[in-house]
């Protein structure tokens, strides 16, 4: 657009006492995080030799070489969504490491086309929110897949989707491992092969994302709809208190 004009005006739905006009002086940081990144991994599978466990560790692996901390959630005993309780020691488990974790990694087989039901019920297990605290809302995420066959994309297209819905930053890049069981020695580490270096890539690039967004994640997510709605319902509030 061009030539002069009143924002006011031109904006009429934007209640512009709640617009933030974003700026570069509003992503700099008064004390920036020393620790190392917390990264907790995933994976969605239980069988004895799992292929995608073996991934996660060699992910675990590097992303200490990278200088993270990290913590891997073991599936065994977790009940399906709606199922038990989410007073479960597994649940609670599972969400005081979501609540922990400053970054995470998603790694599951492809099944029928698609993430595994331990992926999903994992994922369906970590709330949008409790209370005021949002366990995963400006959070990186990595995902990766392993399969039996040919080279696919659909487990970590789904679980991007997810990512998204759980209001994780999904950095760029993926892995996805075909024919797992040709990648993987009989100790259970990853052979040298362009998978192995993707993984590499993948987690170099995990560790970057975090430590760029972990001390902004707060003003990354911060939106306006949400402060708008949070500034009436405090208004109705006061109020009701008032009457």
């Amino acid at each position: 657009m061009s030539g002069k004009h009143d924002d006011k005006h031109d904006l009429l739905n934007v209640a512009h006492e709640h617009l933030d006009i974003p700026a570069h002086d509003k992503l700099d940081v008064a004390t920036r995080s020393e620790h190392k990144p917390r990264i907790l991994l995933l994976y969605g599978s239980l069988r004895e030799k799992s292929y995608s466990r073996l991934l996660t560790f060699e992910a675990a692996r590097l992303l200490e070489k990278f200088g993270a901390e990290t913590k891997i959630f073991d599936p065994h005993g977790l009940p399906l969504p709606d199922g038990a309780p989410d007073t479960h020691p597994k649940v609670q488990e599972l969400r005081d490491l979501a609540a922990w974790s400053e970054g995470q990694v998603w790694c599951s087989p492809e099944r029928h086309g698609a993430m595994s039901g331990v992926m999903k019920s994992m994922i369906d297990w970590i709330p949008l929110s409790v209370g005021a605290v949002r366990p995963t809302q400006g959070k990186t995420l990595a995902v990766m897949q392993v399969s039996g066959g040919s080279q696919s994309f659909n487990a970590v297209n789904q679980m991007r989707v997810l990512g998204r819905w759980m209001r994780m930053l999904t950095i760029p890049n993926q892995s996805s491992v075909a024919k797992a069981f040709n990648e993987f020695d009989d100790a259970g580490r990853m052979k040298p092969s362009a998978y192995y270096d993707r993984v590499v890539d993948v987690m170099e690039e995990l560790i970057k994302f975090t430590l760029l967004t972990r001390d902004r994640a707060a003003y990354l997510v911060d939106r306006y709809s949400e402060r708008k709605e949070t500034a009436e319902e405090l208004h109705s509030r006061v109020n009701l208190q008032s009457i």
